[in-house]
């Protein structure tokens, strides 16, 4: 076991080159602490069995749900429920935190061109 140290978000942050492509920067237990840099509207989607927690590192991220939506800015989180359709939107880029089970897939039921493959998100920073 290594031991535990610092993880500076927003120096991981600094290092992605691409929006809505999250990196895998850390694991606890069975779930993965990914980063992300994220700027548009992505897709509509679900997760039938796992929840999902967006942390807004910087910038602002609206979630969209069927019948209302979330605002979030620096340091305000929100955790989807599993089964939940929603879409995560910027307008401007902003970047995130996300704490998922290793097993969820990123755009959970609707595979699109978007959709990185956990061996992506597991590629070094």
């Amino acid at each position: 076991m290594s031991a535990a140290q610092a993880i500076n978000l927003r120096a991981k942050v600094a290092k992605l080159d691409a929006h809505w492509s999250p990196r895998v920067i850390g694991e606890l237990d069975d779930h993965y602490a990914k980063v992300a840099k994220l700027k548009g509207s992505f897709t509509w989607h679900k997760h039938d069995d796992e929840d999902e927690l967006f942390l807004v590192i910087d910038g602002r991220l609206k979630i969209e749900f069927e019948d209302h939506s979330v605002d979030l800015g620096p340091g305000e989180m929100c955790i989807v429920p599993r089964g939940v359709l929603h879409n995560p939107v910027a307008a401007e880029e902003c970047s995130v935190l996300l704490i998922e089970k290793k097993s969820t897939q990123q755009t959970g039921d609707n595979a699109t061109a978007q959709t990185k493959s956990i061996a992506d998100q597991l590629r070094p920073l």
